[in-house]
C-alpha cells in the first residue's frame, strides 16, 4: 500500500471524527499494520532514509556491551539476567555488544536476548544476525520476561508519537492533523483551553504567545513502567537518542525520506518521522516512579569515558591499511561536537542503591 492511500484513509478518519492529534497521525503514519512505514520499509542503511550510530562504528555497541557487562558483575553477576533491546533496528548494536561482552566470563551464558520490535521487516534483519542467541521477539516492553534487567536502546525515544501545543492570548491550545479545502492534509489550531494548558509542563506555561512545546506522553509512560519494574527486580536501562535536557527549543518534530528531509504530512506511511527527546522530562517520571537517574551526558562525553577511543587504538593496531580510514572517520563522527556529539545524549536508569553504571561514574 503506498502513501497515498494510507492519507486517503487518514482523511476519511478526520472527515468522519474530526482533528486528529499529532500523537495519533504519527502512530497510523509509523505503525499502521498494512501501510505504515515500519510494517514497509527497512530504514536503515544507505538504501534506507537514516544511518544510526551501531551501523556507522563498530566501537559504539562494543564499548556500551562491555559497560552493560560491567555493570552485571558489579550487581552480583545475576543468572538469568535478561538482555533487552528496544528498537534494535538490523540488529547491528546487540551483535557488537555480545561479540564485546563475550569477554566478560558467564556473561553471555547468563544473557537471555530479547528483541522489543514490531515490525516483521526488521524482525527478519535481526533473526538472520542474531538467531544463534536464541532471541525473543516481543512487541512491547510490557511483555518483556520477569527478572534482573539490562536493557538498551538507541534512537527510540524519538520516534515516538508526540503532541504539540501552542501559547494563544490566554491559555494554550493544541495544534491537530486536519483536512484542508482541497482535500489534503494539513496542521490546524485547536481552541485554547484550561485542558490544553494543563498539558503544558507548568515552568513553561507563562510563556510567550506563539511559543510551540512539544510533549510526549509514550515516552513518560515508558519511563514509569520502567522504573515500577527497576523498583522491584535490579537492573539498568540505558537510553542513547538526540534531544534536549535543558531549555526546550519549540518544534522538532520533522520527516526523513531517503536521507532527504520531507514535509511532515506528505505521503505518510513513506517518510520517518521523529522529535528531540525531553531528557529532562523522561527522567522526571523516572525518578518518580522511584527511580535512579544518571545523566544526560553528551555522547562526546559518554562514549569517552567508556573507553571509545582506546578502543579504537586496539582497532587501528589488527586494521588493514583500507580500514583505518573508515575506524577514524567512523569514532569521529559519533564525538565530534559538530557531528553527533553533543546533540546526541546518554542516559541510565537503574534501580534504585545500586552503582552508577559504567560511562556515568564520574
Amino acid at each position: 500500500m503506498s502513501g497515498p492511500d494510507l492519507t486517503a484513509r487518514l482523511v476519511r478518519h478526520i472527515r468522519a471524527h474530526g482533528p486528529m492529534t499529532i500523537a495519533a497521525y504519527m502512530a497510523m503514519a509509523l505503525h499502521d499494520p498494512q501501510a505504515g512505514y515500519y510494517a514497509r520499509r527497512q530504514p536503515l542503511g544507505a538504501a534506507g532514509d537514516f544511518v544510526t550510530a551501531p551501523e556507522i562504528s563498530q566501537i559504539f555497541g562494543e564499548v556500551i556491551g562491555l559497560g552493560c557487562a560491567d555493570f552485571w558483575r558489579n550487581i552480583g553477576r545475576p543468572d538469568p539476567v535478561v538482555l533487552a533491546e528496544l528498537g534494535p533496528g538490523r540488529g547491528t548494536l546487540m551483535a557488537d555488544f555480545l561479540r564485546a561482552a563475550a569477554v566478560v566470563p558467564g556473561f553471555r551464558e547468563a544473557a537471555r536476548l530479547v528483541l522489543i520490535d514490531a515490525s516483521p521487516v526488521l524482525r527478519e534483519e535481526q533473526r538472520q544476525l542474531l538467531g544463534a542467541f536464541g532471541p525473543l521477539w516481543v512487541s512491547g516492553f510490557d511483555e518483556v520476561p520477569d527478572g534482573p534487567l539490562l536493557l538498551v536502546a538507541n534512537e527510540f525515544l524519538d520516534a515516538l508519537p508526540i503532541r504539540q501545543l501552542a501559547r494563544g492570548r490566554r491559555q494554550w491550545r493544541e495544534l491537530l492533523v486536519a483536512v484542508d479545502a482541497s482535500g489534503g492534509l494539513c496542521l490546524s489550531e485547536g481552541p485554547e483551553s484550561p485542558a490544553a494548558t494543563l498539558l503544558v509542563p507548568p515552568q513553561r506555561r507563562d510563556a510567550p504567545p506563539g511559543t510551540i512545546v512539544e510533549i510526549c506522553p509514550a515516552a513518560s509512560a515508558l519511563a514509569a513502567a520502567l522504573a515500577e519494574r527497576l523498583t522491584r527486580q535490579p537492573g539498568a536501562a540505558l537510553f542513547v537518542d538526540y534531544g534536549y535536557a535543558g531549555n526546550a527549543p519549540g518544534a522538532t518534530l520533522a520527516a526523513v525520506d531517503r536521507h532527504r528531509a520531507a514535509g511532515v504530512l506528505d505521503r505518510p506511511g513513506t517518510a520517518d518521522l521523529s522529535a528531540h527527546v525531553n531528557f529532562a522530562a523522561f527522567a522526571g517520571a523516572a525518578r518518580a516512579g522511584g527511580a535512579a537517574v544518571h545523566g544526560p551526558l553528551t555522547q562526546r562525553e559518554f562514549l569517552t569515558a567508556l573507553g571509545a577511543e582506546t578502543r579504537l587504538e586496539v582497532l587501528l593496531r589488527k586494521a588493514r591499511p583500507e580500514q583505518r580510514g573508515l575506524l577514524e572517520t567512523g569514532l569521529r563522527r559519533l564525538i565530534d561536537p559538530q557531528e553527533m556529539g553533543t546533540l546526541f545524549k546518554a542516559m541510565a536508569v537503574t534501580s534504585p542503591g545500586l552503582p552508577a553504571p559504567a560511562g556515568f561514574a564520574g
